[in-house]
């Protein structure tokens, strides 16, 4: 996804014609919803609750299911549903709000969607594939599952290695392609290894998708003007379930990694991805959208001057944008840093929001920093090094799994493997340097190599045959030429005989 043209693939949009066109559309290209059934397959769900978390529920009758078809669970939005959350927290009658266009959510306005797989049938109890992410209490709403038809549905597809290059005036020119990539419709799907420039928009936009990845990508430097509505760079749009955000770089955004999906949109992660030069904060943007999880999400450079200091919101929005009101539930910021910015997080009717081991000038969910009032959210170990694990995402992974191997980082009880040991760098995140230390049951030849997220070599610390025992190296931030190198994520890697294991370190300027 480099800038080489000898080497690298590279789509460049010039024009705009059409209008704020889309440059690379992947899936079946329509905003459903998942609406389309398999005629006479609708069931009530019967169990008078269903917590959030939970994977089993009873139906009226199991008889036109079978294992492994894919259901669709719906919760309508009932006046008795509204009652008991405020009718979305919208303050639309309070100063500030605009009585021609601020109003509380309507009936039928918000319906809570899970797109899901059969795992097994007992009687008519049905255990799905992954957990719902909001109570569905059968007093407030009734919900029912129906099979779905699939129709327009396409899975599969794998985007890799790609550069999209929007041409563009200066900024704030806005007569330009408006999205890099846009992924509707669709199910099993990946980009990865790919930069986006220059979009109005999003650099990648999902909708009407379930289990879908993205990892190692960056969406850089949008070109519009900044207002509502632009600069999302990874958006999650309406009906993205089950989205996993890896390792990822915005800069120049307004929300940079953003659900705006409202209540059709949940079981979405950003996992290890950085924003820098954000002019507002990644957050859950609007209506309803639950079970995120931003997990070690760092903001490499802090609020901008003149705007406002939240970075990372779990939060009531109130009467903002089109009476957004609660934007995010049952959702988690799990070791985020926001340099100096605030995380606000609060708790919603019937629901929570949590924010665990983060780090920022102001996490809470008082008003003010936060823009209305309502209750923190669950708030614990802010500012405190030591979180454990590391990662909720890959520890739930492997509570679900079992221990595995990814690309990049590699689990920590491995590190123990035959009586080689690497740990965690401290100080981490770090400036200017970070110790690295490491353990050998035998003598060997060692090597400890620092890489960035591209794969790219930056500088060799230990290349050396070394006793057994205990060792530790420090990193001053610099690459083999002595340069000191950019903020942003980093791995080291420590391979010897027997031995290969790799750890990720924050390194903020």
């Amino acid at each position: 996804d480099g800038s080489d043209p000898l080497s690298n693939t590279i789509l460049k949009a010039t024009g705009d014609t059409p209008h704020w066109r889309t440059v690379l559309s992947a899936g079946g290209g329509n905003i459903t919803k998942w609406s389309d059934q398999v005629s006479g397959t609708k069931r009530d769900i019967v169990s008078d609750t269903v917590w959030v978390g939970d994977r089993e529920f009873e139906v009226s009758d199991a008889s036109p299911f079978t294992a492994g078809d894919n259901i669709i669970i719906y919760h309508p939005c009932t006046a008795g549903w509204l009652a008991a959350i405020d009718s979305g927290g919208t303050f639309y009658d309070s100063t500030g709000a605009d009585p021609y266009a601020d109003f509380p959510w309507s009936v039928g306005s918000q319906p809570i969607l899970y797109n899901r797989y059969i795992k097994s049938i007992d009687g008519n109890k049905i255990t799905i594939d992954a957990p719902v992410f909001n109570h569905l209490i059968r007093e407030q709403s009734q919900s029912y599952i129906y099979k779905y038809a699939r129709q327009g549905l396409r899975t599969q597809i794998g985007i890799e290695n790609l550069r999209i290059d929007i041409v563009t005036g200066n900024q704030p020119d806005e007569a330009h392609a408006w999205t890099a990539i846009d992924l509707f419709q669709v199910e099993d799907a990946w980009i990865r290894n790919c930069t986006m420039l220059h979009f109005g928009l999003s650099g990648i936009q999902t909708g009407t998708a379930t289990r879908v990845t993205v990892e190692n990508c960056k969406a850089l430097d949008p070109v519009c003007v900044i207002e509502g509505g632009k600069r999302y760079n990874f958006n999650v749009y309406t009906a993205s379930q089950l989205i996993l955000f890896k390792n990822c770089q915005a800069t120049n955004g307004r929300h940079s990694y953003v659900s705006n999906g409202a209540s059709w949109t949940s079981g979405c992660v950003f996992l290890d991805c950085t924003s820098s030069g954000a002019f507002a904060s990644s957050e859950g943007h609007r209506r309803w959208s639950q079970g995120l999880l931003y997990d070690n999400h760092v903001e490499l450079d802090g609020p901008r001057g003149g705007f406002n200091p939240r970075l990372l919101g779990l939060y009531n929005r109130a009467y903002y944008g089109t009476s957004h009101g609660w934007a995010a539930v049952h959702s988690v910021a799990w070791g985020c840093d926001v340099a100096g910015g605030d995380l606000i997080v609060q708790q919603p009717p019937t629901a929570q929001n949590y924010a665990i081991g983060c780090f920022g000038a102001r996490i809470t969910g008082v008003a003010p920093p936060a823009s209305f009032p309502a209750p923190s959210g669950y708030i614990e170990g802010s500012n405190q090094t030591g979180l454990m694990p590391r990662s909720l995402y890959l520890a739930q992974l492997e509570d679900r799994i079992g221990p595995a191997l990814g690309i990049g980082e590699d689990r920590d009880h491995q590190h123990t493997l035959a009586g080689f040991i690497l740990q965690q760098n401290y100080p981490n995140p770090f400036n200017p340097q970070t110790t690295i230390a490491y353990a050998l049951p035998e003598a060997g030849k060692v090597k400890i190599t620092i890489f960035d997220m591209t794969g790219q070599k930056v500088t060799e610390l230990v290349n050396a045959r070394q006793l057994k025992g205990s060792f530790q190296v420090v990193w001053d931030g610099c690459n083999m030429a002595g340069e000191q190198v950019a903020s942003g994520i980093y791995l080291y890697r420590m391979q010897s005989d027997n031995f290969a294991q790799s750890k990720k370190m924050i390194l903020i300027r």
